[in-house]
C-alpha cells in the first residue's frame, strides 16, 4: 500500500494502517491532535540514502553558521560521502557568492581534516550550485525539487510562517521518491499552526520522511542521560517524587539580541527556548525507562511525559517573565531591548521567561519543573539541576549547613557534578560540602552535524515526532494568552545582571 494514501488517515483523525505504522487523531482542549502510536522505522536501503541535500534560506544567518559548519564536520569525518550540496534563496546570490559563503563555512573542517577528508570537502563545495527563488510563488520551489537528483533532503532554515505556505505549495508528485523534509523549530506558532502543518507535511510524505529537527540536545547527550540515569543502581530508584524535591531546567546566556530582533522579537524566550527546547530536555529526564534505544521506543516515552504535562493555570505564580533594560556585558554595553533596531516595544516581548510545569502521573506527581531561560544575562549558565530532599534524620551533633545533595547535568560543555555533603577539615563534625564532576563524552560532530547524519541515513532519533511537537505548544500556549492579556506582569532586568531583583532565584 501506498504510504502516502495512507496517511490520510492520519490527517483526517482516523486510525490507518501502513505497514504496522498506525497513526491516530484526537481532541485536546477543543483542539484536534495528532497522536502516533507504536511506529517501526526499519533502516533505509543503501539506495534509499539522501542524494541531494536542498538548503531553504541558504543566504541567512543559521545556514552560515551552523548547517555549513556542522554539515562540513559530518563530511571531514568520514560520513555523508557521494551527497551533492544546493543552496537557494531569496537573495540573488551568483555562485560565486554561494561558493564563499561554503568555503568560509567549511573553513574550520578543512583545516582539520586530512587529505582525503580535504578532497571531498573541495569537491563538495565546487559542485555545489546556488538557485534563486521565492517559496511562496507558486511552483517555484517545486519546479526546483523536482529537478534535482534523489532522494532529496529540503531543510526549509526559514521563519515558520514562511515555511508553512512554501510547503501548501507543494504537492506530493513534485517530490522525488523517498524525499525527507526538514523543519527547524519553533514547529508551527501555536498548537493549531501545528496541527495544520503536520496536516501539509503527511499530505506530501509519511511521517518517517518528515525531520522537525532539535539541535539543542545532541545524540551524545541524549544518551548520556539515559545512560545516566538507567545504567546507574545509585540513581533510578530515587528518581522519583519519593526523594527528589524539584527540577530545574535552565538556559541563561549572556548573548544579547546579537542581530536577531527581526526573528526573537515576534518570538520572545518562551516560544524561542523553552517550548521549542526545553520541554524535550525535561521529558528526556522524566521519561520512563524505554523497552531499547529504537527511535520509537524513545519517542514513544518522550511523548508520554508531556502529554502527562501542564502548568498551573494561576499563571502569575505559575510563570514569570522579564526583559532587560540597558547595562554592560563582558564590558560590552548593551542598550534597553525595547530600544534595539528592528524591535517594537508594544509587542511586550520577554527576553527571560520561566514557568514550572506539572508531570501529572505517579512518578513525578508534587515534583515541580522550573524551566527558565533568558538573555543578556550576568553569565551563561546552561544545565539540569536536579535537587533530592533532604535526608529524613540528621543526628544530632553535626554543625555546619545540611544542605540537599544535588546533580547538575551541563549542556555544552557537557558535564556531570554531584553535589553532596561530607565532613568538612578540620572540624570533624563539621558537614562540608564536596564536588564530584566528570566531563560526558562528547560527538565528533557539530549539532547541527549530529542532526544531519540524521536527516541523511534516516535515522529519526533527534526529530520530534508531529504529537510531541502539538503537545509542545498546548503547554504554553495557556501561558502565551495570559501574557498576552497582562495576567502577569513584565519585569525588567539590567543587561548583564542575574535578572530581575525581585526573582530570588
Amino acid at each position: 500500500m501506498d504510504k502516502r494514501l495512507c496517511h490520510q488517515g492520519y490527517q483526517l483523525g482516523r486510525t490507518a494502517a501502513c505497514g504496522t505504522s498506525r497513526y491516530r487523531g484526537g481532541r485536546v482542549d477543543g483542539v484536534e491532535t495528532h497522536t502516533n502510536s507504536v511506529q517501526d522505522s526499519l533502516p533505509f536501503a543503501p539506495d534509499q540514502e539522501v542524494s541531494t541535500l536542498l538548503i531553504l534560506g541558504a543566504s541567512g544567518d543559521l545556514t552560515g553558521r551552523l548547517l555549513l559548519p556542522g554539515l562540513a564536520r559530518l563530511v571531514q569525518h568520514g560520513r555523508a560521502r557521494g551527497l551533492r550540496l544546493v543552496g537557494a534563496g531569496y537573495d540573488d546570490w551568483s555562485d560565486e557568492q554561494w561558493s564563499e559563503r561554503v568555503t568560509q563555512s567549511f573553513a574550520s573542517a578543512r583545516e582539520a581534516a586530512d587529505d582525503d577528508g580535504r578532497g571531498v570537502l573541495d569537491l563538495l563545495r565546487t559542485t555545489s550550485v546556488y538557485r534563486q527563488i521565492d517559496v511562496t510563488t507558486p511552483g517555484e520551489l517545486a519546479s526546483l525539487v523536482s529537478s534535482l537528483q534523489g532522494p532529496v533532503a529540503v531543510y526549509f532554515a526559514l521563519p515558520p510562517a514562511i515555511s508553512e505556505k512554501a510547503c501548501e505549495l507543494l504537492s506530493p508528485g513534485d517530490l522525488p521518491d523517498h524525499t525527507r523534509l526538514v523543519m527547524e523549530k519553533p514547529f508551527g506558532t501555536d498548537q493549531g499552526s501545528a496541527f495544520r502543518l503536520n496536516e501539509t507535511l503527511t499530505r506530501l510524505v509519511p511521517e518517517d520522511h518528515i525531520h522537525r529537527v532539535d539541535h539543542f540536545l545532541g545524540k551524545a547527550t541524549v544518551l548520556n542521560i539515559l545512560g545516566l540515569r538507567f545504567a546507574n543502581r545509585l540513581l533510578e530508584p530515587v528518581w522519583n517524587n519519593l526523594h527528589i524535591d524539584r527540577v530545574e531546567v535552565v538556559y541563561d546566556e549572556a548573548l544579547a539580541l546579537e542581530g536577531r530582533a527581526g526573528y526573537y522579537d515576534g518570538a520572545g524566550a518562551l516560544r524561542d527556548m523553552i517550548q521549542s527546547h526545553l520541554l524535550h530536555a525535561m521529558a528526556i529526564l522524566a521519561m520512563e525507562s524505554p523497552v531499547s534505544l529504537h527511535e520509537r521506543d524513545l519517542r514513544d516515552g518522550l511523548g508520554a511525559v508531556l502529554r502527562a504535562s501542564t502548568v498551573d493555570p494561576d499563571f502569575a505564580k505559575s510563570t514569570r517573565r522579564a526583559r532587560y533594560a540597558a547595562g554592560t556585558v563582558d564590558g560590552r554595553v548593551i542598550p534597553d531591548y525595547a530600544a534595539e533596531d528592528g524591535v517594537d516595544p508594544a509587542r511586550g516581548t520577554e527576553t527571560l521567561a520561566e514557568i514550572t510545569v506539572s508531570i501529572n502521573n505517579a512518578r513525578w506527581a508534587g515534583v515541580p519543573f522550573i524551566l527558565r531561560s533568558g538573555k543578556a544575562l550576568g553569565g551563561n549558565r546552561k544545565e539540569a539541576l536536579v535537587t533530592f530532599k533532604p535526608v529524613s534524620h540528621l543526628p544530632a551533633g553535626f554543625t555546619g549547613q545540611d544542605s540537599p545533595t544535588q546533580l547538575r547535568i551541563g549542556f555544552g560543555p557537557e558535564t556531570l557534578k554531584l553535589e553532596i555533603d561530607v565532613n568538612g577539615p578540620g572540624d570533624i563534625f563539621s558537614l562540608d560540602r564536596a564536588v564530584l564532576g566528570v566531563e560526558l563524552n562528547a560527538s565528533e560532530l557539530l549539532p547541527y552535524g549530529e542532526v544531519l547524519e540524521g536527516v541523511l541515513t534516516g535515522d529519526p532519533t533527534l526529530s520530534v515526532r508531529g504529537d510531541t511537537a502539538e503537545d509542545c505548544w498546548r503547554i504554553v500556549d495557556p501561558v502565551l494568552a495570559a501574557w498576552a492579556a497582562n495576567e502577569v506582569p513584565l519585569d525588567e532586568y539590567p543587561a548583564g545582571s542575574p535578572g530581575p531583583a525581585a526573582w530570588t532565584n
